[in-house]
Formats: C-alpha cells, sequence, structure tokens
C-alpha cells in the first residue's frame, strides 16, 4: 500500500482571508487542530512583520513538533533569511519557494520569459538550500504551463537542490484526466510530487483523487473553508477509497470528524469580527460615534472611561486623517480606566528551543507580598501567560493578542495589546518594551489589574 502526505494550507490561508484578521489564539488554535488531525506538514505564510511574525510562528512551531513546518521563502535573499530564522525552532522544516511557470503569470509578475525564468528558479532554490536542509519548490500557475516549460523548470529545481515539489492549480481548471496525465509524465522523470488541487469548479476531491492513482507523493488540502480542497471532505474520501486504490494517510479521520465544526465556526467567528472591525473615526465624528464604534468592538466603558478614548482621538487626529479599529483599541488600552498596578513583575525567564518545550519562570509581588511560578506552554508567549495565571489562580478568556513594531530597528520598540474577558466584559491592556516576551507579559498584567481594580470599587 502506497503512502502520501497530507500538507495543510489553512494558517496561510488564513494570513489572507478577512483582512488577515485571524488573532494569535486564532492561528494558535488552528494550529493545535493540525496536530491533533495528524496532518504531515503545515504551510506558513510569508513574514510581513519580522518582529511580530517570528514570535507567532516560533509559537506554532512549538504546537506542531511532530508536523513538518514549511514556509514561504519569498523571492529575496532577505526574505529566505528572514523566513529561515521564523521557523527556527521547528523540528522539521522546509522552505517554500514558490514561482509561477505559466506564461501569462511569468510575464505579469515577473515579467520575465521562459529562458530568464528557469535561472530564477535555480538561484532562489539554491540559496534557500544554504539557510534549510529541506526546500520545496512550488510551481504556481502549473495548470496553465506548457508542459515541455513545467517539465524543464521542474527538473531545473531539482538539479538546485530542491527536496520536493508540488505542482499548483491556481487557475481551478484541472479536471481529473488532466491533472492525473500531468503527474504521470512527471513521475515518471523520477520526481517525488505532490499536487495543490482547486476545488473551485467543485471537482477538488476528484482531481486530488486521480493524481494520488496516478502517483502524486503528497496533497495539500486546506482545514478551513478556501478554493483548496477541504482536508474533512478529502478524510471522506480516503475513508471510503484509500484500501480500494491502495494508498494510505498519516490523517486522523475520528479526529478531524469530531472537530469538523471547528473551521466552520472560526469562519462565522472570522467573518463576524470583520464585519465589526471595519472602523474609520475620523474628524467628522462625534462623541457618539467613537462609543457605537468602542462598543461594536466588544468593550464597554463608564461615561468617564468613554470620555478618555473620546479626547485621546481628537489628540492624534490632529497629526492623522483617520483611525481604525486596531488603533482604536490601542488607545481603549491606554486611555481607558487606568487602574493602578494589581500585580508589579519583579523578574522573568522564558526557555525555548527546538529540542525543549518552552518553559517560564516568573516573579511578582502584590499585596500578598512576592509569588513566584513556573510553567511551560506552547511557545514562550503561551508559556509565560499560564505561569500567570497559575500564581494568581484563576484562568481568564485570553479573546484577543497582538504584536505591533512602534520603532524601527535592532533595538526597535515592541508595543503588545492583550484583551482579556472576565463576566463578559473585556478588558483591554498594553505593555511596551524592546523585549516582546517582557512587553507581551506586562500588557497581561495590566489587562489583569483592570479586572481587579473594577471588581474591588
Amino acid at each position: 500500500m502506497k503512502h502520501f502526505s497530507i500538507s495543510d494550507a489553512a494558517l496561510k490561508i488564513a494570513d489572507k482571508l478577512h483582512g488577515g484578521y485571524y488573532t494569535f489564539r486564532e492561528k494558535l488554535n488552528l494550529a493545535k487542530y493540525l496536530a491533533s488531525v495528524k496532518a504531515d506538514a503545515a504551510e506558513l505564510p510569508p513574514v510581513k512583520k519580522e518582529r511580530e511574525d517570528c514570535v507567532i510562528y516560533k509559537t506554532i512551531c512549538a504546537a506542531l513538533p511532530d508536523t513538518v513546518i514549511k514556509i514561504d521563502a519569498g523571492v529575496t535573499d532577505e526574505s529566505a533569511k528572514i523566513a529561515a530564522k521564523a521557523v527556527s525552532d521547528a523540528k522539521n522544516k522546509c522552505l517554500q519557494i514558490i514561482l509561477p511557470v505559466s506564461t501569462v503569470q511569468m510575464e505579469y509578475i515577473f515579467h520575465k520569459k521562459a529562458a530568464a525564468m528557469k535561472p530564477f528558479i535555480a538561484e532562489r532554490v539554491a540559496f534557500a538550500r544554504t539557510l534549510c536542509d529541506e526546500v520545496e519548490f512550488v510551481a504556481e500557475d502549473a495548470s496553465r504551463a506548457d508542459e515541455s516549460f513545467l517539465s524543464e523548470a521542474v527538473q531545473t529545481a531539482m538539479e538546485a537542490g530542491a527536496t520536493s515539489v508540488t505542482i499548483s492549480d491556481d487557475a481551478g481548471v484541472w479536471l481529473p484526466e488532466d491533472a492525473a496525465a500531468a503527474v504521470s509524465r512527471l513521475s515518471a522523470a523520477g520526481i517525488a510530487l505532490s499536487v495543490r488541487p482547486s476545488d473551485k469548479i467543485g471537482v477538488g476531491v476528484a482531481v486530488a483523487a486521480a493524481c494520488v492513482k496516478a502517483g502524486a507523493a503528497g496533497v495539500v488540502t486546506s482545514a478551513i473553508p478556501s478554493d483548496l480542497v477541504n482536508t474533512v471532505a478529502f478524510a471522506d474520501f480516503l475513508a471510503a477509497k484509500a484500501e480500494e486504490i491502495g494508498v494510505s494517510a498519516n490523517l486522523n479521520v475520528t479526529a478531524i470528524h469530531r472537530d469538523a465544526e471547528y473551521a466552520v465556526k472560526k469562519e462565522i467567528a472570522a467573518k463576524e469580527t470583520e464585519k465589526n472591525v471595519k472602523i474609520r473615526i475620523t474628524g467628522e465624528s462625534t462623541l457618539s460615534d467613537v462609543i457605537a464604534a468602542v462598543t461594536s468592538l466588544g468593550y464597554d466603558l463608564s461615561d468617564a472611561d468613554a470620555g478618555k478614548v473620546y479626547e485621546e482621538t481628537r489628540r492624534i487626529l490632529n497629526r492623522k486623517n483617520v483611525i481604525e479599529s486596531r488603533e482604536l483599541e490601542v488607545i481603549i488600552a491606554a486611555a481607558a480606566m487606568q487602574a493602578p498596578s494589581a500585580y508589579h513583575l519583579e523578574s522573568y525567564v522564558v526557555n525555548c528551543g527546538n529540542v525543549i518545550n518552552a518553559t517560564a519562570q516568573i516573579t511578582l509581588s502584590g499585596k500578598d507580598g512576592k509569588l513566584f511560578g513556573v510553567g511551560a506552554g506552547d511557545g514562550p508567549i503561551d508559556a509565560a501567560f499560564k505561569v500567570i495565571e497559575q500564581i494568581i489562580g484563576h484562568h481568564y478568556e485570553l479573546d484577543d493578542f497582538q504584536i505591533q513594531t512602534v520603532t524601527e530597528g535592532r533595538e526597535s520598540v515592541g508595543h503588545a495589546l492583550v484583551k482579556l474577558r472576565h463576566d463578559g466584559k473585556l478588558y483591554s491592556g498594553n505593555g511596551v518594551s524592546t523585549d516582546i516576551v517582557g512587553a507581551s507579559v506586562r500588557a497581561y498584567l495590566n489587562a489583569l489589574s483592570k479586572i481587579v481594580y473594577e471588581g474591588n470599587q
């Protein structure tokens, strides 16, 4: 029985859906879901904000210890270096070189003819191979590529050091027989090939099945709704037909069906969030407009705190024209309900790596003196938050967590925003530090102080 692998692109797709509004916690939960269903690989989008994304990706890597982490390495030396750094803690990692092989995409996106694209493929793959032992060449828009050039491009990538190849139907035009023929041609040349079939015209599972029968070594699916073959639908195919066609995969079909509603629920939640976060505060906005925007984000502020937020928006609008949702949340965290500190951060030590679980050791001081805790988590920040919960003896729902770079450069200052939910209300906290873990811990304690202060009033 032939075994083939499943690479899930949900984390990459989530970065594009609804303006990328998937929170840190949602991304981490999605990663844990992929671990539970035993996807062989998880694909990550390219790094956009180095400081923020590297922290998030390291946490995702910790949550997927037995999964190959694939990351889009971009098309420059610098983007490849940053991608390699972002997944450096992963036990199994792979840099993806994603380049178009159809004439229309090569000329439209890269302004290159076929003759110039081949050396570019070789250059990018060879450089990526200096950074990582595993490099995957993804032939984008392969379903519209010239057959002979597709073969040449794939062969060029392999000769340059690619350890795996995926051909992708980005246009959504493959029929099962077309895809199977492409797989058969390339497999005949001794290439272990994976496919990324589209489900735009509703035949994605059939295309994937035909490719597997033709000898494909892997299939790319998505655990959340997208143009790709849905992981649940493909798992159903495997349950019904895998033995008949003589193939097997690691997917845990039971776990997939047990959590089948997860992706749909998250999709609905993301759409609801998208609807609520399209906020624009301008110079024409009144106090009522600002209060309505704050309420739509889930906050319930007193009249005094609402006034503070409104005054702060007026001050900021003297320097810019529009305030949108993320900026408004930072304003709420900074201006509303400034409570005295319930806990002071004395010290913290965080350890993480690709062969150990992330651990945190934190000392706080409060009205009862110094409090100390040690614990582990899925990544350094998750570990730190869990230790704080251990120290205070209470768990609060982490509604959102954001990291932003405030200044540029090696010594840049990071700003963290934490939203905790307690008794149906949101409490936001912010922290600033050149150490992003320190900023995150301070933001958590800031939100916690507001909960404690309000409870003692």
